[in-house]
């Protein structure tokens, strides 16, 4: 049973497409290198998919560019010589033309440069600012929702901090043995302060020692005692004029 003939035609499905362009390009080639061999010729040959894609084959005694050199000679044939500098003066040249149109576009947003335009023009255009300017608040809320999360964030954190604080104070004024604690005084003064009354003010310029004078011994003892210290009496110097007119007894001394 023979193969049925194939219609020559494009092939509209891409895949399929893509599959016998493998297949003959592999054949072609093959066939080309058979020629090459067998009869001793000098075969060269181009391919290009349809994609840009290029494949080549020369025989295995030249190269490509010795079957393009000897068809041109044979031919009486030059390809034309590439101008470096034309080249680069019709690129800038493009590259110009391409700033300038950008430019105008430009102006034209910001309401410049309108008298040459059209109405179907400056409608377009409206509707492009138009679109422009909602993308623009779109994207300022979400940053504003943004803005708002973190902020509500940071609230419950110094919620949570400031709750936390208040509870370390609780505890602290409530200490040991249910006695609250005075805040901000150092340990020896909030025991010293609560034995010792304020003194009333009599007057005149006595100075603190006169004013320690006018409690009695007895009391700073038990005062003392209660406070965690005791007092001991020390000898005074009896040299001194000044400490003996103004202490008749002995003096106390805290330790």
């Amino acid at each position: 049973m023979g193969r049925g003939k194939i219609e020559i035609k494009r092939i509209e499905n891409a895949t399929n497409r893509q599959v016998t362009f493998s297949k003959r390009r592999g054949g072609l080639l093959k066939k080309a290198n058979e020629l090459a061999v067998l009869c001793d010729a000098r075969v060269g040959v181009v391919v290009f998919s349809s994609t840009g894609r290029m494949f080549e084959y020369s025989s295995p005694a030249c190269s490509l560019r010795d079957l393009i050199e000897q068809y041109q000679n044979a031919t009486n044939s030059q390809f034309e010589e590439i101008n470096h500098e034309q080249q680069i003066f019709v690129e800038m040249t493009r590259m110009r033309n391409e700033t300038e149109k950008l430019e105008s576009g430009i102006r034209r947003y910001t309401g410049d440069d309108l008298s040459s335009l059209s109405l179907a023009d400056i409608n377009d255009i409206e509707q492009q600012l138009e679109f422009s300017v909602a993308k623009v608040r779109t994207r300022k809320h979400q940053l504003l929702n943004q803005q708002l999360d973190n902020l509500r964030r940071k609230e419950h954190i110094l919620e949570d901090q400031n709750s936390f604080l208040c509870r370390m104070i609780s505890e602290n004024q409530h200490g040991v043995g249910g006695e609250p604690k005075m805040a901000g005084m150092p340990p020896v003064l909030s025991m010293l302060t609560p034995a010792f009354p304020p003194m009333p003010y009599y007057g005149g310029e006595e100075s603190s020692s006169t004013a320690l004078q006018l409690t009695s011994p007895q009391l700073q003892l038990q005062a003392a005692e209660a406070a965690g210290f005791r007092l001991q009496p020390t000898q005074p110097n009896l040299q001194d004029p000044a400490c003996s007119s103004l202490h008749a007894g002995h003096g106390l001394h805290l330790w």
